[in-house]
């Protein structure tokens, strides 16, 4: 099985720590960007599967570096994590194409689970979408 990579975007190290370790655990090859510019280079140079993205990240919003990442490359697959109440962004994210958003504190198992279906699971994974 050819390893997956996947980008965590975070200005919290605690939260890029925790899911680097459990996504690393899974098999994945894991990277991490802790601001938008960071994150974009990594897009580029890494061509990651999936990008876990945070909403709030200073600088360049989450909503910014889901455009820059679609237009690198439309098929990266990305997965918000959002505060409480971001309910507006959230749609716009899901109109950019984000395929679905965990709020945070988000339970890591879920977010596991997910990854695992969008990365492992095939075609027919778009009907778990959330909030289409």
């Amino acid at each position: 099985m050819d390893n997956n990579k996947v980008l965590i975007v975070d200005d919290q190290n605690g939260i890029r720590i925790l899911l680097m370790e459990v996504f690393s655990s899974e098999g994945y090859t894991t990277f991490q960007a802790s601001n938008g510019k960071l994150a974009l280079e990594i897009v580029r140079s890494e061509s990651p599967d999936l990008v876990l993205l945070d909403m709030k990240i200073p600088g360049m919003d989450g909503l910014e570096i889901l455009k820059h990442v679609k237009a690198i490359n439309r098929d990266i697959k990305v997965i918000m994590m959002t505060a409480y109440g971001e309910l507006d962004m959230i749609k716009e994210a899901t109109e950019l194409g984000a395929l679905m958003h965990f709020t945070k504190p988000f339970d890591i198992d879920e977010m596991r689970m997910a990854v695992n279906m969008q990365l492992r699971g095939g075609e027919s994974n778009n009907r778990y979408a959330i909030g289409s």
